[in-house]
């Protein structure tokens, strides 16, 4: 798992591609599944046919026939060094701080598309796993844990598989930890083991793209103590294995009017949600990643979150880049001009700002990159990473608003789209609600129904919703920005200014939490890393 030192007179065998499916294998792979899968009360006989996950399934489509495309491999394709195999960027270990900065900009790429890849949390999810069991076995003085894992992802970079991460379990009363639980389904947890594997019961809540995933990476979703041994377990699920049952919502807004509806992008491009129950489900052992070692339960939490929250800034990212853009089409069909009107000119700079702005997060995240000792696995910045996922949290709903405020009142006041057909109103509507003579109407209401799409229908809520609590609430990302940032050293440093001649204590509560300064690239990435690989400009995110 360790990559090895490069030099530069080095010769290697150029890595051998993996086989990628585009979408319409995709679509094929998820019809040899057979999951048992419930949305909106009815059963689904396939997902990759029922029209209520379609958006879903057409955003996973979107991702791998992307990969495909010779203009985006730099960014799509990853090499993985310890197996000399080029891979889907979605499926990649991070060797360097520039596979971070590939990460962002070909997930920020996906996500002006498609608003949401899902496809994404795989890579999460596989990066603080590999670190997981890396410091598992380096603690044990055992390699069993690394073999698993390697076999694992060596299995599903081959196969070009899509991963749902089934990590935030129902939970249950909060007030209590998960052996304290009055139904310990509220939690996955072990119920069973022998020399074949073990039985897991439990369920997972707010499973990203469940339905039309290929396998679940289960993970748990906090620090455990010595009392939760059995509910600190990992391992990895066929979507369709004999006793899961996902209850899902729908994808988007399937279905919604005419093709030149009010849902024009969410009816072809949406997210499914999905609670999963486990009922009993058998997992061999060459798929359990650790079960019982609750002491390393959080190196996984607390490592997936900062790699999840550093790619979730790259996502909201490529949705502001939609209501800027349809932001600035909206005031040009509304005939007014951004540059000669400052009250429009500045809430459409506030959210470049903001847009921008947690996007330099994940930049500075992804700079200021560690090399994890244990696994080789470049983590971004856990500082840089949870204020970038906060921002975005946090803004989501200012970025709703500065696009209502640039687009007018027009975007939710305007007649439903079978007006557009009507002959008794059709004809008139088109006269006068035509604004600007250069923007025929049909444009400035299709313009007008995108961002009553994307900011104020149950999908404008569902993104706002998800944005602030995917990856973890903001309380818990200010706790990790204190959990990390350096305060011992601002406090030296003002002690030192002072001239109060004070020696480091290391035992000191305010001062125990410091870093080595940020001045050179010796620390904080390994001398000669790539930084990141040269895209054309017309395809960059921003």
């Amino acid at each position: 798992m360790n990559s090895p030192t490069d030099t530069a007179l080095e010769y290697r065998e150029p890595p051998t591609r993996v086989n990628l499916m585009d979408g319409t294998a995709y679509r094929e792979s998820l019809r040899r599944l057979k999951p048992r899968v419930f949305v909106d009360g009815h059963e689904v006989a396939s997902v990759a046919d029922e029209p209520a996950l379609r958006p879903g399934v057409n955003a996973l489509a979107y991702t791998y026939d992307a990969a495909l495309k010779p203009q985006w491999a730099p960014l799509a394709l990853a090499t993985q060094t310890h197996r000399s195999r080029q891979v889907s960027r979605m499926l990649h270990l991070n060797e360097s701080s520039g596979d971070l900065l590939n990460k962002l900009e070909y997930v920020r790429l996906l996500c002006q598309e498609t608003g949401c890849a899902q496809r994404y949390l795989a890579q999460d999810a596989l990066n603080g796993l590999a670190q997981a069991v890396a410091h598992i076995d380096d603690a044990q003085g055992s390699t069993e844990h690394r073999a698993r894992f390697e076999a694992y992802l060596a299995h599903v970079q081959e196969q070009d598989l899509s991963l749902g991460v089934a990590m935030t379990d129902a939970k249950g009363d909060r007030s209590k930890k998960p052996h304290q639980q009055a139904n310990p389904d509220t939690y996955v947890h072990i119920v069973e083991q022998n020399g074949k594997g073990i039985v897991i019961s439990g369920t997972k809540a707010i499973v990203t793209g469940a339905p039309y995933m290929h396998e679940l990476l289960v993970m748990p979703s906090r620090n455990m103590g010595a009392d939760d041994a059995a509910f600190a377990v990992c391992c990895a699920v066929p979507v369709d294995a004999p006793g899961i049952t996902i209850v899902a919502r729908p994808a988007g807004r399937p279905g919604e009017k005419s093709e030149h509806g009010a849902a024009l992008f969410s009816r072809k491009y949406g997210q499914s949600t999905a609670v999963v129950v486990f009922d009993r489900v058998f997992v061999p052992w060459e798929r359990v990643f650790y079960a019982g070692e609750w002491e390393h339960s959080a190196s996984l939490t607390y490592n997936y979150a900062t790699h999840h929250r550093h790619t979730c800034i790259a996502a909201r990212a490529g949705f502001g880049d939609l209501l800027i853009g349809a932001g600035a089409l909206m005031t040009e069909a509304n005939g007014l001009d951004v540059d000669q009107t400052p009250s429009l000119r500045e809430p459409m700079v506030e959210l470049i700002k903001i847009t921008e702005g947690f996007y330099a997060c994940g930049v500075a995240a992804s700079v200021y990159a560690t090399r994890d000792a244990h696994s080789g696995v470049f983590m971004p910045d856990a500082v840089f990473s949870n204020i970038g996922k906060l921002l975005l949290a946090t803004q989501i709903y200012d970025m709703h608003r500065l696009a209502h405020e640039v687009s007018g009142g027009l975007i939710v006041t305007l007649p439903g789209p079978d007006e557009d057909h009507n002959p008794a109103t059709a004809a008139k509507l088109s006269e006068v609600l035509q604004a600007s003579p250069n923007v025929p109407y049909d444009k400035r209401i299709q313009t007008a129904r995108f961002i009553e799409d994307l900011t104020a229908s149950y999908q404008g809520g569902w993104y706002s919703v998800i944005s602030l609590h995917g990856g973890g609430s903001p309380a818990a990302m200010k706790q990790e920005i204190w959990r990390n940032y350096p305060v011992g050293n601002k406090v030296e440093l003002v002690e030192r200014l002072l001239e109060r001649g004070v020696v480091h204590d290391s035992e000191r509560a305010i001062t125990r939490n410091r870093q080595p300064g940020r001045c050179c690239d010796q620390g904080c990435s390994a001398p000669g890393q790539p930084v990141m690989v040269p895209l054309p400009a017309s395809h960059k995110g921003a």
